[in-house]
């Protein structure tokens, strides 16, 4: 979507989703972290960080986060927000979904409400370069609002749709309600978290 759409909304409200007042948004970061595979991750990388509410517990998480927007007064906000409450280990940079991603490979990518401001091919290219810019055991989680919204030119479902076909990556778990979709991906053949911990072997797994 337009930049200006986003800097539209960041000069009406300094929380306008309301992360922080709404119950709705902080229950969605608790299952969205809950839902994690690891205790703490290396590398972690979020696009679409907003005002950094996620972004400051995913920093608990992990060594290091790479947190970006496409607004700067988001931006603005996430790094006073972390510099408020003393965390040091995210690095912010401006940088907008749908461009070329950078040179690095991470642990963990986190797609909070970003998928449905992409048109479904640059969804589709998006998922595919968050996928491929994953470690080995890495994990790739999306969340998302399932409620269509009018000027937005996908939904939270289009976007798991398209991300729950991705080649070489299958669903470790997923949460689902009339609100929010979350899906955790990992690499075919990842492990599953008790196998992991050695309470149970590959036979021992459900099917």
């Amino acid at each position: 979507m337009d930049p200006e759409y986003f800097d539209r909304i960041y000069s009406t409200s300094s929380d306008p989703w309301g992360f922080t007042t709404r119950w709705y948004e902080r229950r969605k970061v608790a299952l969205t972290m809950a839902i994690l595979p690891q205790e703490r991750f290396g590398s972690c990388f979020e696009p679409g960080c907003s005002i950094g509410v996620l972004t400051a517990e995913l920093a608990q998480r992990c060594d290091r986060v790479v947190a970006t927007d496409i607004a700067d007064a988001a931006l603005a906000r996430a790094q006073s927000r972390l510099s408020a409450t003393g965390i040091g280990n995210v690095e912010m940079r401006h940088w907008a979904l749908g461009a070329s991603w950078p040179d690095e490979m991470y642990d963990l990518v986190v797609l909070s409400e970003v998928g449905y401001y992409l048109e479904p091919g640059s969804a589709r290219r998006a998922i595919d370069c968050a996928a491929q810019h994953l470690h080995p055991d890495g994990a790739l989680l999306a969340a998302h609002w399932r409620h269509p919204v009018a000027e937005y030119p996908s939904t939270g479902d289009d976007f798991h749709a398209l991300l729950n076909s991705t080649r070489g990556m299958e669903r470790a778990s997923r949460y689902i309600d009339e609100d929010v979709v979350i899906d955790l991906l990992r690499p075919s053949g990842t492990r599953s978290v008790a196998e992991q911990e050695g309470l149970v072997t590959p036979a021992d797994q459900v099917l």
